[in-house]
């Protein structure tokens, strides 16, 4: 890891992963904000951690996107590290500001805006880390029906937004390199926290993922602190210095994936096109 000590890192969520990146990142010596959508909750959980604050900002809320960041650019202080890591999935199906569907809208369209406001405050030397998922295998961008006002399927419409993720990142690395900062995207592994919410344990028990009795059942998950493990690599090993654009996983750049059935390992060759991105 990099020497992140009195780095100013910027990342939503303080439960789950997000925790567990706060703590990391803290321990190490940066400076950490938190965004949060409750944050006496966030208070809470992080109240044993030093050098953290928490910021109010609800990703689905464009108003609350602009507030946050005026606040954050008129303490006139930087970002270092800034993770994009919120994320709703699979949930039913829900319309967020001007009838955008929330798991578009809050997985990338909130984070689109949010990095954009903050540009100012990115500027120099700065990573911009944002947390896509092996479920990007699930869709490509539905440019006929983004918002699926055809008919909503959870699974297709997370999948989306996984794949907006990772084509986000690939597009901010070719503008931001200009500006002195780069970006990456990555697939943090499959981990049981507040993501699956919106799951019934029948649907969990029906993947695989649980047993009858509502333990694990997949060898393959991993705990919270294995999760994290990527996007804080991501955000500080030294040897993706002049690097960007890249999709990763299990602490490593991913390879592409075109093989069909998708296999869920690597990136998907649309979740990387440089052309889909620019037009995202």
């Amino acid at each position: 890891m990099r020497s992140i000590q009195h780095h100013r890192h910027c990342h939503r969520g303080a439960s789950g992963l997000g925790l567990e990146t706060t703590r990391a990142l803290a321990n190490a010596g940066a400076r950490v904000v938190v965004a949060a959508r409750d944050v006496e909750a966030a208070r809470a959980k992080t109240n044993r951690i030093l050098n953290v604050e928490i910021e109010r900002l609800d990703l689905s809320d464009l108003a609350s996107v602009h507030d946050f960041a005026l606040r954050f650019l008129a303490s006139d202080r930087h970002v270092d590290i800034l993770i994009a890591s919120a994320g709703i999935m699979a949930c039913p199906e829900i319309r967020v500001g001007a009838g955008w569907e929330a798991q578009f809208a809050t997985n990338h369209l909130g984070h689109y805006a949010l990095v954009n406001l903050l540009w100012p405050a990115l500027k120099g030397r700065a990573r911009v880390v944002v947390v896509s998922s092996a479920g990007h295998h699930q869709s490509g961008i539905r440019w006929n029906d983004v918002q699926f006002t055809q008919g909503y399927d959870k699974w297709l419409a997370y999948g989306q937004s996984k794949t907006a993720n990772a084509l986000f990142a690939v597009h901010l690395d070719r503008l931001g390199q200009h500006e002195g900062f780069r970006a990456f995207s990555l697939h943090p592994g499959k981990i049981l926290t507040p993501l699956q919410r919106h799951l019934a344990q029948d649907e969990m028990i029906a993947a695989g993922w649980l047993d009858v009795n509502g333990h694990l059942a997949d060898p393959t998950f991993k705990t919270t602190q294995q999760g994290a493990a990527t996007q804080v690599w991501a955000a500080t090993a030294p040897q993706l210095n002049g690097m960007g654009g890249l999709y990763c996983e299990d602490c490593e750049i991913a390879s592409l994936d075109a093989s069909e059935p998708p296999s869920f390992v690597g990136v998907r060759p649309y979740a990387a096109d440089p052309d889909q991105a620019e037009r995202l």
